[in-house]
């Protein structure tokens, strides 16, 4: 049912050559997908735990590839997600709008987006029992709304993503993936009532959740090309960014070794 193109046309598997890693195409049904694989840089191979980085509403693009490489140095091995189908990549607000809200508003759509990764991923011998999903603002949302729906991953980590949600936690099916959340204190995208909520929601749900939350940082603040000024509502801020990554980091490490 899957394909498996690297993009140097080489129908080979997963034999790519070590860090950093290589675009791949897989399928969710009919559909190609282009994603980005960084197997791990150390001598663990295949038994590595594997991460799942979901893209920012732009698409798949060489942000979320270098977060992938990081954290393959990290002893992971690592799938970036295509959430949107390859080639789609918005190159405006207006056009990443409208792809990043036909997930928002369709979660088992979204998952279905996931699972999908999931599943190539694991039909090619990645089968470690443990794995985790991190996501950046509209990444973060698809991930906190994968473990919304039950799924068996073992942890999700929002970096200032979108606490809002159309799916509502199920007795038939409960949240139990640990939830680490990074979120800027000054975004004026995510409100403090979202906040509110969502932590009533966590609450509600008996999760294992934490929620971290970094002075004078808006929207997008780990990604550099976010630029400087906070006043837009989105920046880059570089104190937000390596201690939300060290949180991170340290998460992923309690829930997948």
């Amino acid at each position: 049912m899957k394909k498996l193109l690297l993009l140097s046309a080489a129908l080979i598997g997963f034999s790519v050559p070590a860090y950093a890693g290589q675009d791949m195409i897989y399928t969710d049904g009919d559909t190609l997908m282009q994603g980005y694989f960084a197997p791990s840089t150390c001598d663990n191979g295949k038994d590595a735990p594997v991460v799942y980085v979901i893209h920012q509403w732009k698409g798949l693009g060489a942000y979320e590839k270098g977060r992938a490489d990081m954290l393959a140095g990290k002893c992971y091995n690592v799938f970036a997600v295509d959430m949107y189908g390859k080639d789609v990549r918005p190159a405006d607000v207006e056009g990443a709008k409208t792809q990043s809200t036909i997930y928002k508003s369709d979660p088992s759509f979204s998952k279905q987006r996931i699972n999908a990764a999931r599943a190539f991923v694991q039909s090619e011998g990645y089968t470690n029992d443990k794995d985790a999903i991190i996501g950046y603002c509209f990444g973060g949302t698809m991930a906190l709304d994968y473990a919304r729906a039950g799924s068996d991953v073992d942890g999700v980590v929002s970096f200032h993503g979108g606490l809002s949600t159309k799916r509502t936690i199920s007795e038939d099916s409960p949240l139990t993936a640990s939830i680490q959340v990074h979120h800027g204190a000054a975004d004026p995208h995510v409100p403090p009532e979202q906040v509110e909520a969502f932590t009533a929601e966590m609450d509600a749900a008996n999760a294992d959740w934490q929620l971290n939350i970094y002075a004078d940082a808006v929207h997008a603040f780990t990604e550099k090309h976010a630029g400087n000024d906070p006043s837009t509502g989105v920046a880059y801020n570089e104190k937000a960014d390596m201690r939300s990554w060290a949180g991170a980091l340290a998460f992923l490490d309690e829930v997948l070794k």
